[in-house]
């Protein structure tokens, strides 16, 4: 068993910066792939980032170049700085956790999930 808590969430400007950050605890994490997705009210969850044990990334085309996924393995920590926020990406950010080591956008591919952590962009 993984279990995630999501912090860092909050009310930022348009433009501002906010980082979240993903604590594990239970099994080791270092081998999972590590993501993050989101759902704005009325919407679906939606693919933000991955990445991998290896460093490798993906990426939501509607983030690239604005957000920024990273992990400490030793800390049991993932992370998601987000940069030039946007009132469009307003919602509720979820870390989640996959076990088979992949890049998958896929919600479904995800079994572990945190509570997950308001994030409000004002204009």
């Amino acid at each position: 068993q993984v279990q995630l808590v999501e912090s860092g969430g909050g009310l930022v400007q348009a433009g501002g910066s906010l980082r979240l950050s993903c604590a594990a605890s239970g099994r080791t994490i270092s081998s999972h792939a590590m993501g993050w997705f989101r759902q704005a009210p009325g919407k679906e969850r939606e693919f933000v980032a991955a990445i991998i044990w290896t460093g490798n990334t993906n990426y939501a085309d509607s983030v690239k170049g604005r957000f920024t996924i990273s992990r400490d393995n030793a800390k049991k920590t993932v992370y998601l700085q987000m940069n030039s926020l946007k009132p469009e990406d307003t919602a509720v950010y979820y870390c989640a956790a996959e076990i088979a080591g992949s890049l998958s956008y896929n919600a479904l591919d995800y079994p572990y999930w945190g509570q997950g952590t308001q994030v409000t962009v004002s204009s």
